[in-house]
């Protein structure tokens, strides 16, 4: 007679290393970054042609500008520069028309952005961030307004890529979404009156550029107080 079988001897424990690869926060962190660099690529390689957008807006009729503000909001999270879309929109809705719907659009796109980088991303960065990093992010985490309006202004990335990025830090969301629409508004009405202006350039009321004017100043203003308010108190 045999014996009974002996137990199968147990599998080896996976390493920390290969459990945290497998970990869902990286997971979706690579699709994430995927997602941007299929975004960026197609924007080098077959830029969508804007121009022809605003044809197929028009032809909407009455729910236009509900079409112009749900396609802007796709075209800025697909990385479009907010500017071509605002220059567009512009011309087809005039300087008033075209920031307003402009201005919607990026706050649709502002959400949408933020929440697929929270969703992808946030987790991965709040597991693994250190040092620097950590300090860094902590700093997005305490962030106000004129934070968000700062880093909205600075040169580091597009509208739609600010967004995800956004998405990933600690960074509340009111104080992003009121930073993003302040941050944009400036821009928005005069980019617009200049696309207005090209295609009927005998129609455009300047004073429809004032708000651009207003808004430059504003956040000259905002930008001041908030360094101001940043620097540590002399003892």
């Amino acid at each position: 007679m045999t014996g009974p079988a002996e137990p199968a001897p147990p599998r080896p424990a996976a390493s920390p290393a290969r459990r945290g690869w497998r970990s869902r926060s990286v997971i979706r962190f690579a699709l994430l970054v995927a997602l941007i660099g299929a975004l960026g690529v197609v924007m080098l390689v077959t830029p969508p042609d804007v121009t022809a957008v605003p044809a197929m807006v028009r032809e909407l009729g009455p729910i236009a500008p509900l079409a112009a503000v749900g396609v802007g909001a796709l075209l800025m999270v697909a990385l479009v520069p907010r500017t071509v879309i605002t220059l567009a929109w512009g011309a087809l809705f005039g300087p008033l028309g075209g920031a307003g719907y402009t201005l919607a659009a990026a706050f649709v796109a502002a959400l949408l952005g933020f929440a697929v980088g929270r969703w992808l991303g946030r987790d991965f960065v709040a597991e693994r961030v250190r040092g620097r990093l950590a300090r860094l992010d902590g700093w997005f985490t305490r962030q106000s307004v004129f934070g968000v309006i700062t880093v909205r202004l600075l040169p580091i990335g597009g509208f739609g890529l600010v967004s995800y990025g956004y998405g990933t830090t600690g960074a509340r969301l009111l104080p992003y979404l009121v930073g993003s629409i302040l941050a944009s508004t400036p821009s928005a009405f005069g980019y617009a009156a200049i696309g207005s202006a090209v295609v009927s350039p005998g129609d455009v009321n300047w004073f429809a550029v004032a708000p651009a004017t207003f808004g430059l100043f504003a956040t000259a203003v905002i930008i001041w107080r908030w360094r101001r308010s940043t620097r540590p108190t002399p003892r």
